[in-house]
């Protein structure tokens, strides 16, 4: 096992005098071909051209010496230094940090980002982080081949963002280039490159935040309310705007938000938006939303909750199932209306989950069967709710509704 493992970040800067003394005394060096080719490389050092890194930590735990990986930016920030301190490998590493190429992205576009989402695109997580990008307004993409600015511009098709494209930072051939989303896919990007991505409104709250990672933007009041929205979930019909339809009142739509269980890096669709609260709550748990509706009044209704409470969302106005059609897969679905031919189109597209109404035990069952023949174990419950006056403690309003929630079987949750 080696000896000493130094694992030196890397950002452009001349070496710090901890660095250069561990490279002095180092007999292995790990690195890029850019790390390798740095004139503080001893040349009697053995190298390794550093690819996987867990095969270079299988060597490097073979080796009788001194080892040093050299990696850019940050090590410990989405860099080797987890893979190197894994158990299997039995190091013990010392690092010498340099600063982050997302800290010297904004740096360079001259922009705070403690809140900013920040998320790895590889060709496994593409989908997952555009979908962060489609729900936040300031993303940082850590890119790689195959999962770079063109890949994230041709995937958030039907969404407006803005690039800024930091490319091969810290080096002699550092660019930084700003575009538009629909024109990403248009150039050949140098790996390794970081790609900010921002869209919506995006302002400093007026006392600074006090977390990272959160949208921080202070959310207007809306007319005729007086204040900022209200706090909780499942929110009575009226902080959106509009009279509850029957079947979907705020005890329904917080059944239904528990059955899907929204997170970030999930694409929602919801069918039939109407005052949009659904759509908006979805949104609020970090998610992206689609939000779909035939009524243009719905889809204005919709916006106005978004904007309401600063949630991104995408609109669109059609029919379903036909406006399904060129819509990027789902994660889990919401169909406010529709029936069964809606149903049996969205679980066509395979989602891993889908919770829908019914107004009848007919409807119900026929809903329930379409989704057993497509592979889903169903759940159905019958739900009333009754509205009391609390001052008099008489009843106000009935509803009663069946709740129908889709599990897509076999689903194997991926790793979060």
């Amino acid at each position: 096992m080696a000896d000493r493992v130094t694992v030196i970040g890397w950002d452009g800067s001349p070496l710090t005098d901890a660095a250069r003394s561990a490279l002095a005394a180092t007999t292995l060096v790990a690195g890029a071909g850019h790390h390798l080719a740095l004139p503080e490389v001893p040349a009697a050092a053995e190298r390794i051209r550093l690819g996987s890194v867990s095969l270079a930590a299988r060597r490097i735990a073979a080796h009788r010496g001194t080892a040093v990986v050299l990696a850019d930016g940050d090590p410990g920030f989405f860099g080797v230094v987890r893979t190197l301190r894994a158990p299997e490998f039995g190091l013990e590493v010392e690092v010498v940090p340099a600063v982050s190429s997302v800290a010297t992205a904004f740096a360079r576009a001259g922009m705070p980002w403690d809140d900013a989402q920040i998320v790895v695109a590889h060709p496994r997580t593409l989908r997952r982080a555009v979908n962060v990008c489609r729900a936040h307004s300031k993303v940082a993409v850590l890119t790689s081949p195959g999962a770079g600015p063109a890949e994230l511009g041709l995937l958030l098709e039907g969404v407006h963002r803005t690039f800024v494209i930091c490319e091969e930072l810290g080096t002699g051939r550092e660019q930084v280039t700003v575009v538009t989303s629909d024109k990403a896919a248009d150039h050949t990007w140098r790996d390794p490159n970081v790609v900010i991505v921002i869209g919506g409104p995006v302002a400093a709250p007026e006392n600074g935040g006090w977390i990272a990672g959160r949208d921080q933007t202070a959310v207007p009041a809306a007319e005729g309310h007086g204040g900022p929205p209200s706090r909780g979930w499942a929110l009575p019909a009226e902080e959106y705007g509009s009279e509850p339809d029957e079947g979907e009142t705020d005890r329904m739509r917080a059944a239904q938000l528990a059955r899907l269980g929204p997170r970030v890096g999930d694409l929602v669709w919801d069918i039939g938006s109407g005052s949009g609260a659904f759509a908006t709550e979805a949104a609020r748990f970090g998610a992206a939303v689609i939000a779909v509706d035939r009524d243009s009044d719905a889809c204005a209704r919709t916006l106005a909750a978004a904007r309401r409470f600063g949630v991104q969302l995408q609109i669109v106005h059609g029919t379903a199932p036909h406006i399904l059609e060129d819509l990027p897969e789902p994660d889990v679905v919401r169909v406010g209306g529709g029936g069964v031919a809606v149903v049996s189109a969205v679980a066509d597209r395979r989602p891993e989950r889908i919770v829908t109404h019914a107004a009848t035990r007919d409807e119900a069952e026929l809903i329930g069967r379409d989704l057993t023949e497509h592979g889903y174990a169903v759940e159905c419950a019958l739900l009333q709710s009754v509205e009391l006056d609390t001052r008099a403690w008489t009843e106000k309003k009935r509803t009663v509704a069946f709740l129908l929630a889709g599990v897509r079987e076999g689903r194997i949750e991926p790793p979060r």
